[in-house]
């Protein structure tokens, strides 16, 4: 592999990296792979299929639940056919068009689970909150305005600085640090000037992930707040208990890519299998866990769950 990788810095394909030293493993480490892009897929599916046939989970909370199973499900199609691809030895290189389109899903698709985590806090915070105005204030015609503002800042604000990747010049060994591409990994291996890369690059995170969670944590706070005044200690149990799974998704999503850019940033002396390990666990782990979250914590998910393999299981 190191021989296709440094024999042509010009070139415009780039290597992948599966788990360096492990080669021979490759077959069993597809294994689990394989059944964790299985399980993403029909979680998430799952959960699509109850929140559309079931009648009494057309809510907020559902739809925007939807929001989050559909991104979590377009995040397994982004990276699944590199990722499987080199573990089975189907491809061990990628064009500089492909990396750039792939780079651009999976950090738009990352926004996208931000924003959609920030609405489903903002909906708790209402729930909660401002319980007599829920229904007025979560119209469907809001929700629908949220959803489209939602794919509106993850997919417009980003071009800009993916598509300058195209115009740069990659003169350093064209070997990415994980089986799939990220802004980040390409623009490190530039020669060229990539200080618009850079600072763009550091705006949209403070702007979209930054901001979200500086915003999902004051919901959280007032949510607090308003929980600590209800007189009933049952009642403060059952309120918070409402945003057990939407805390849930937000660690499983934060804490990986809080990881991902600790090692990026400041573990250059690590072992590459731990820049592997950690790119995997940031792109598989949220979309893998959600649906889990959600079918064991939500009742009313869960309900539906067992109603649905109990008449098939019948």
């Amino acid at each position: 592999m190191s021989a296709i990788s440094v024999s042509n810095f010009s070139s415009s394909k780039f290597v992948l990296t599966g788990f360096p030293g492990l080669e021979r493993y490759y077959f069993w480490f597809s294994i689990p792979f394989s059944l964790i892009y299985a399980t993403v897929f029909l979680g998430n599916c799952m959960v699509l299929h109850i929140v559309r046939t079931e009648p009494s989970l057309h809510e907020p909370m559902f739809y925007f639940l939807a929001m989050l199973s559909f991104t979590d499900l377009c995040v397994g199609l982004t990276t699944i056919h590199t990722v499987l691809g080199v573990l089975w030895g189907l491809i061990q290189e990628v064009s500089l068009d492909s990396c750039i389109a792939q780079s651009y899903f999976i950090h738009g698709l990352s926004f996208m689970e931000s924003s959609v985590l920030l609405a489903m806090s903002f909906d708790r915070y209402v729930a909660i909150c401002n319980p007599l105005r829920y229904s007025s204030i979560l119209t469907n015609e809001k929700i629908m305005k949220i959803g489209v503002a939602i794919l509106c800042r993850s997919s417009l604000l980003i071009p800009p600085v993916i598509i300058r990747l195209r115009f740069l010049n990659y003169c350093r060994p064209h070997i990415l640090s994980h089986s799939f591409c990220l802004h980040q990994d390409l623009i490190r291996m530039a020669c060229s000037d990539i200080r618009f890369n850079s600072i763009y690059g550091l705006a949209l995170v403070i702007s979209n992930l930054l901001l979200d969670a500086v915003l999902i944590l004051i919901s959280y706070v007032m949510i607090l707040h308003t929980v600590l005044g209800i007189a009933s200690w049952e009642e403060r149990i059952k309120s918070l208990q409402t945003c057990v799974s939407h805390i849930c998704a937000v660690l499983v999503f934060y804490v990986p890519i809080i990881g991902l850019t600790m090692v990026h940033r400041f573990g250059k002396h690590l072992s590459p299998l731990v820049h592997v390990l950690m790119g995997n666990i940031y792109i598989l782990f949220p979309p893998l866990m959600n649906p889990i979250i959600y079918s064991i914590k939500t009742q009313q998910i869960r309900r539906r769950v067992q109603r649905l393999f109990c008449s098939k299981g019948t």
